[in-house]
């Protein structure tokens, strides 16, 4: 039996621990978000991140 061979990019994710997050939403949600990101100049992925970080430290706090 073979074993895949792990790629430059699956390493290169492991060693900065970056995982892929999954999640369903309403589509019409998900199309307007893609809109105003693109609007704004900014990656979905970073702004959801930004918001992600923005609602851990609030509720760091209390």
């Amino acid at each position: 039996m073979t074993e895949k061979k792990e790629t430059p990019q699956q390493r290169w994710n492991k060693k900065n621990e970056y995982i892929a997050k999954s999640f369903k939403m309403r589509k019409a949600l998900a199309d307007e978000f893609k809109v105003a990101c693109d609007k704004a100049g900014v990656s979905q992925s970073g702004q959801i991140v930004k918001m992600m970080q923005e609602f851990i430290d609030q509720h760091k706090e209390q």
